[in-house]
């Protein structure tokens, strides 16, 4: 899993409330058993149009916001299935972190798990972030998660909360194997007690 630490990417805003996440990866793209391949098909039914065009009205479609790695949205971000598919394509399409004021619980839960950053900010922070947004479309920001900050330049700074176990995965890239494969001297010794073979 890839460390994060402090990442500066354009913002793109995405002015809807509750957003879920069959909309952020439709059903008939969770095919595939890998965690890639996804980002191709974020937000599909709202990016393109029926004859498989982009949608001009739609968010990342702007040319401002194309390469966008860090997503500000409103509240109740990833309700709905608790598909981790969310997860995998908002990463896949190169999104590091997401902002909204509140989180449907499994996707919070879910986005750590993947090296996902999601931020908590206060509404009013959030109003801020989107008046920038439509003032300066393609703003940057910097998340620096060892400080729990997020700046804009000189125009727009919050701290924001996390658990210091969830803060010291993201920052060490360790995902649930390899919080296991740390303890991998014990597991081969517990193994080696009941006869069985060596992990590799």
């Amino acid at each position: 899993m890839t460390p994060f630490t402090t990442h500066t990417g354009t913002v793109a805003t995405m002015d809807r409330a509750n957003v879920d996440t069959d909309q952020i990866i439709p059903k008939q793209f969770l095919k595939r058993i890998e965690r890639t391949g996804f980002g191709q098909f974020l937000f599909f039914d709202w990016r393109s149009l029926d004859d498989g065009s982009d949608n001009p009205e739609f968010e990342l479609n702007a040319e401002a916001t194309k390469g966008a790695s860090i997503l500000v949205a409103r509240e109740n971000f990833g309700s709905g299935s608790s598909r981790e598919h969310a997860v995998w394509a908002l990463t896949d399409y190169g999104f590091r972190c997401v902002i909204s004021s509140k989180f449907a619980d499994i996707f919070f839960n879910n986005s750590f798990k993947n090296g996902f950053l999601p931020i908590i900010l206060s509404e009013s922070e959030v109003d801020k972030l989107f008046a920038l947004g439509a003032d300066q479309p393609g703003f940057e920001m910097t998340v620096d998660l060892l400080s729990q900050m997020v700046t804009v330049g000189d125009v727009f700074s919050a701290s924001f909360e996390i658990e210091p176990f969830r803060k010291d995965c993201l920052l060490n890239g360790i995902d649930d194997i390899g919080l296991t494969l740390k303890q991998l001297d014990k597991i081969e010794k517990f193994e080696a007690v009941r006869g069985y073979a060596k992990l590799d």
